[in-house]
């Protein structure tokens, strides 16, 4: 009996030291820094499970063998903590660190930027070139309903997503903005605002000049003068795709209701996308009496408040073009 309880007991001491020792090898190799080389950014696909996490891992040698990195995150308890998403992980992390990223769901941080003027087809070409971003849009919006900014996303939001976030962005912040306008303005709705600043953007890419371009706009609306704006006679010309060439005189009396050579008033819509400056110009121009401006040859404008100065203004940016 003696001999059978010192064997019993020196198996289980065996089975004892086998069953820590094994732990202490789970421990180390779970908790003890990686392969990786460099901090790298890692796409878990959705649906993607425990072991399918390892296959990845092991891929980018975060760890070495799958079945000691399994058991780390049963024994963890995170095994149902994981979430899939595109997530950084930096040079040496351990099996045990990687884990723990993947919970908190905190994934890399994507920027997309879309410049003031744009057309929506322009924007939605642009976001179809987005690495990163799944599916379809389900249309073109018209022109003058997004707001052109920088907005963030993550790996796998969908291309419909951002056109819905920039739709919310604009009308957020022209119900923000339309309350505190200047009185006396020569439109009654958000929606010719709109349209005023889709033409103020298209005019100017000079921030400082917004205002006092709204300012020419508006005055010549208040004394019933046509806007005679170029960027508008193109968009008459070509409201599906940016025209590719300079205007002509005879395109100044292409017939249209877009075309502010021929037609007195607003346009019946935006032709393009105006930025928050360009809305914000036109909710609160600049006071002058200024009626005219062309450009001046350094990226800016030249203002007139009479037709003579403005004649002089065009023959010196004539000048300036010609030698050009």
């Amino acid at each position: 009996m003696k001999r059978f309880l010192l064997v019993l007991g020196f198996l289980c001491i065996t089975a004892a030291l086998t069953i820590g020792g094994a732990a202490v090898y789970v421990y180390v190799q779970y908790t003890s820094p990686s392969r990786l080389v460099q901090g790298s950014d890692i796409v878990i696909p959705q649906g993607t499970g425990v072991r399918g996490i390892a296959d990845i891992f092991r891929r980018e040698h975060i760890i070495e063998e799958p079945l000691v990195f399994l058991m780390g995150v049963r024994i963890s308890g995170l095994d149902r903590s994981l979430r899939a998403g595109e997530y950084h992980f930096p040079a040496r992390v351990s099996p045990k660190q990687a884990v723990e990223i993947l919970a908190t769901g905190e994934t890399v941080k994507r920027f997309v930027t879309f410049p003031e003027g744009l057309r929506s087809g322009e924007i939605v070409d642009r976001i179809n070139l987005v690495d990163g971003l799944l599916g379809d849009v389900a249309g073109i919006p018209p022109d003058g309903m997004l707001l052109p900014e920088t907005y963030q996303f993550s790996y796998g939001d969908t291309k419909q997503s951002i056109l819905d976030r920039m739709v919310a962005a604009h009308d957020d912040l022209v119900t923000q903005l339309w309350p505190d306008r200047k009185e006396n303005l020569p439109f009654d709705t958000i929606e010719q605002a709109i349209v005023l600043a889709s033409i103020v953007e298209r005019e100017t890419g000079v921030a400082a000049e917004r205002p006092r371009v709204a300012g020419v706009f508006v005055n010549r609306l208040n004394k019933k003068m046509r806007l005679q704006s170029d960027p508008t006679v193109a968009y008459a010309i070509s409201p599906d795709k940016r025209l590719d060439r300079a205007l002509t005189r005879a395109d100044l009396k292409f017939d249209s209701p877009y075309n502010t050579y021929v037609s007195s008033g607003l346009p019946p819509g935006p032709i393009t996308n105006p930025g928050r400056d360009a809305i914000y110009a036109v909710l609160h121009p600049a006071e002058t009496d200024e009626l005219y401006f062309v450009a001046d040859g350094t990226g800016g404008h030249a203002f007139a408040r009479t037709l003579d100065e403005h004649n002089r203004n065009v023959a010196r940016w004539r000048r300036i073009r010609d030698s050009q």
